[in-house]
C-alpha cells in the first residue's frame, strides 16, 4: 500500500539499446589532483572537571599531513590505512565535503570544487541508507526524479534508472523492497549496488566510495570492485577507502595511498607496492596478501625488524616515503596539468537540479505509504487495516483515560450532596464525549479508506467506518475503566499500555503463533475482533491474490488473514459490543469506590 513505482518494458530493440548505451563513457571525464592537503581540527584538553571556571586550552591536532597525489579518468585509487589513519577524512576532502581548516590543493581537470563539479560526482557512504520498504525501483526512481536535470523528461530519467538496474545486476531484484534492520529485504551486496546506483544515476565522472565492500563476504566484495573496475574501463575517476581487502581485490587497483597517522607512506601502482617496500628493507617473511602487509607496516609492525619499536618502523616509513616518492610525484604532477575533459562552466549549472515544487511533489509522493494499493498488495493492504485499529485503539484510550482521574474531587463533592447518581454521571459523560471522539476517526477513514485503495463500495465503506467506531468506543472502555480503577495518572497509563499492547501481540498480525499458556488473551482482545471484521469488510473467503509471477493464491489461506479467519462475522461483532459493554462495567463499579464523603 505504498506509492508504488513500477518501469514498463522498453517498446523496442532500438530504445532497448539506447538504453544500454546511456552509461559505456562517463559523462565528463574528470582529473582529480590533490597537493600537500593538510587538514587540522580543534580539540579541548581542558578535562577538568571545574572547566568552567578555567580557561579552556584549546589544541590543534592534524589529521591529514601534506598528502599529494594524482587519478586520471580510467584508474581506480584505493587509499588503504588502520582505523583512524586519515582514509576518510582524505576521501571527504576530496569530496568537496569536510568542513574545518583545509589547506592545500585540490582541483578538478584544474578548477576548484564548485556546482558543476559537484553535478558530475558521485559519493558512496559506507553505511547504506535507505527506506527499508520502498523497492529497488521505487528508490532509484525517487532519486533519478530528484537529481536528474529539468532538461530531462520523466521517461528520459526512467531510463537512466532501466540502464543503471541492467548495469549494476539488479534486474532480478528490481521489484523486491530494500529492507533493513528489522524488515527482510534484498542482500547485503545488492543493497550497496543500489547506493552505487543512486550515485550512477547522474553518470558521473568521478566516483568516491568510503568502505564499499564492509561488511561483505570476500565473493561479494570482489563483486562490487569489479562492477567499479567496470565503470573505471569506460572512462570514469573512481577513488575509494578500504580497510582490508583480499590479495585479489588488491590486484584491481591502479593506484594505492597508504596512510600511517595521516601521513603518505606509499603512493603509486598497486602492483609496485611490495616492490617498493622491500626496496627500503621492509619485505614480509612469508608469502602473504599484500594488502595485509601493508596494514602491518601502517600500523609499525614489522615481523623482520622486530628489534625496532612501532613508532621507529612508522617514522622509517615516513621518512623513505619522503626521500624516495614526494618528490618525484610532484613532477609527475606537473606533467598531467590540465589533462582531462573541461567541466561545464559553473555559472551555468544552479545550486539544485530540480524547482522546489518538482521536490516537494517528488518527496509527498515518497512519504505517502498507502496509496491507491489494490489486491496484488495484500500484505500492504492488510497491514494498512491492522494498523487503522491499533492506532484508533491507542487514541480511545489515551482520551479517555484521564476523564475520572481528574474529576474525582469534583465528583466525590457531589455525590456527598446527594446531587446526582451515580449511573447517570456515568451516561452522561460516556455519551457526552462521544461526537468529539467520533469526529477525527471519521475524518480518517474518509480519508484514508479512498487513499489507500481498499474495496470501492458503499457497504464495504460504512462498514468500515462503523468498525473503526466501534473499536473507538471499546478502547474507550478500557481508559475509562483503567482510569476508574487506578487514580494514579502515571500508573494508570503505563497499565493501559500494557493492557494494549497485550491486545496487539494476540491481535492475530504481528505474532501469529502465540504459547499455548496465553493464547486465551485473544478471546478477550478487542484488537481481534475490530481486525477480523475489517478482514471481512474487504475480502471474501473464495478471493484470489497474484502471489507468484504467474500464479495465484486464495486470499483465505494468506498467514495474517487465515489465522484469524474471514468466517463468524455476527459472533465478532458481538463480542465487540460484548467487550465494550463490560469495560463500561468495570468503569462504573470502579467509581463506586469513590466515597460520598470528599
Amino acid at each position: 500500500m505504498r506509492t508504488e513505482v513500477q518501469l514498463e518494458p522498453i517498446p523496442n530493440r532500438a530504445d532497448y539499446e539506447k538504453v544500454q548505451c546511456i552509461f559505456r563513457r562517463a559523462n565528463r571525464p574528470v582529473t582529480l589532483k590533490f597537493e600537500d592537503v593538510v587538514y587540522e581540527i580543534k580539540i579541548n584538553n581542558n578535562n577538568s572537571y571545574f572547566s568552567r571556571c578555567q580557561t579552556l586550552k584549546i589544541e590543534k591536532k592534524t589529521i591529514l599531513k601534506r598528502i599529494t597525489g594524482a587519478v586520471l579518468p580510467g584508474e581506480m585509487l584505493a587509499m588503504l590505512g588502520p582505523s583512524g589513519s586519515g582514509k576518510t577524512s582524505l576521501l571527504t576532502a576530496l569530496g568537496g565535503r569536510l568542513g574545518g581548516k583545509l589547506s592545500g590543493t585540490i582541483t578538478y581537470n584544474g578548477r576548484p570544487f564548485s556546482n558543476a563539479i559537484k553535478r558530475n560526482t558521485g559519493f558512496v557512504t559506507q553505511d547504506d541508507v535507505h527506506f527499508p520498504h520502498l523497492t529497488v525501483t521505487e528508490t532509484l526512481v525517487y532519486t533519478a526524479l530528484l537529481r536528474l536535470p529539468n532538461s530531462l523528461t520523466r521517461e528520459e530519467k526512467e531510463n537512466q534508472v532501466r540502464a543503471v538496474i541492467a548495469q549494476l545486476g539488479l534486474t532480478k531484484c528490481k521489484d523486491i523492497i530494500i529492507g533493513g534492520q528489522f524488515v527482510r529485504g534484498v542482500s547485503g551486496g545488492e543493497r550497496k549496488r543500489v547506493s552505487i546506483g543512486q550515485e550512477m544515476l547522474i553518470n558521473p565522472g568521478m566516483l568516491f566510495l568510503d568502505e564499499p565492500t564492509s561488511g561483505l563476504d570476500s565473493t561479494t566484495a570482489q563483486q562490487i570492485v569489479s562492477l567499479l573496475l567496470e565503470l573505471v574501463q569506460r572512462g570514469r575517476t573512481v577513488v575509494m577507502t578500504i580497510h582490508q581487502p583480499s590479495s585479489n581485490i588488491f590486484y584491481m587497483f591502479h593506484k594505492v595511498l597508504l596512510l600511517c597517522d595521516g601521513n603518505p607512506v606509499y603512493f603509486g601502482r598497486g602492483s609496485d607496492a611490495m616492490g617498493y617496500f622491500e626496496s627500503v628493507g621492509y619485505a614480509p617473511s612469508v608469502p602473504m596478501n599484500p594488502a595485509d602487509f601493508l596494514l602491518d607496516l601502517a600500523n609499525g609492525v614489522s615481523f623482520n625488524h622486530s628489534e625496532q619499536s612501532q613508532m621507529a618502523i612508522k617514522q622509517a616509513l615516513i621518512s623513505a616515503y619522503e626521500h624516495n616518492i614526494r618528490n618525484k610525484l610532484k613532477e609527475d604532477l606537473k606533467g598531467i596539468e590540465g589533462q582531462g575533459q573541461e567541466i561545464i562552466d559553473d555559472k551555468k549549472i544552479g545550486k539544485w537540479s530540480t524547482t522546489w515544487w518538482q521536490q516537494f511533489s517528488v518527496l509527498l509522493s515518497r512519504g505517502l505509504l498507502w496509496w491507491q494499493s489494490d489486491i496484488s498488495h495484500l500484505q500492504d493492504q492488510v497491514a494498512l487495516i491492522f494498523f487503522m485499529v491499533s492506532f484508533w485503539g491507542f487514541y480511545g484510550i489515551s482520551s479517555a483515560l484521564y476523564t475520572f482521574p481528574k474529576e474525582r474531587a469534583m465528583l466525590a463533592k457531589e455525590r456527598s450532596s446527594g446531587m446526582y447518581r451515580l449511573s447517570s454521571y456515568f451516561m452522561a459523560r460516556v455519551v457526552g464525549a462521544m461526537p468529539m471522539e467520533f469526529l477525527l476517526p471519521t475524518i480518517f477513514v474518509n480519508i484514508s479508506y479512498w487513499m489507500g485503495g481498499l474495496r470501492r463500495t458503499a457497504d464495504a465503506f460504512f462498514k468500515t467506518l462503523f468498525i473503526i467506531l466501534l473499536s473507538v468506543m471499546s478502547s474507550e472502555g478500557i481508559g475509562l475503566a483503567v482510569g476508574a480503577l487506578v487514580f494514579d495518572l502515571k500508573s494508570a497509563a503505563t497499565f493501559a499500555s500494557i493492557i494494549m499492547l497485550t491486545f496487539l501481540l494476540a491481535g492475530g498480525f504481528l505474532v501469529q503463533h502465540v504459547p499455548a499458556f496465553i493464547a486465551w488473551i485473544k478471546y478477550i482482545s478487542l484488537v481481534q475482533y475490530a481486525y477480523k471484521l475489517l478482514l471481512i469488510s474487504q475480502y471474501r473467503a473464495g478471493e484470489m491474490y497474484p502471489c507468484g509471477p504467474s500464479s495465484h493464491c486464495l486470499v483465505s489461506e494468506f498467514p495474517s488473514i487465515k489465522l484469524v479467519g474471514l468466517d463468524h462475522a455476527a459472533f465478532s461483532a458481538v463480542m465487540l459490543v460484548v467487550l465494550t459493554l463490560a469495560f463500561w462495567f468495570i468503569a462504573y463499579f470502579g467509581l463506586m469506590r469513590v466515597g460520598v464523603t470528599p
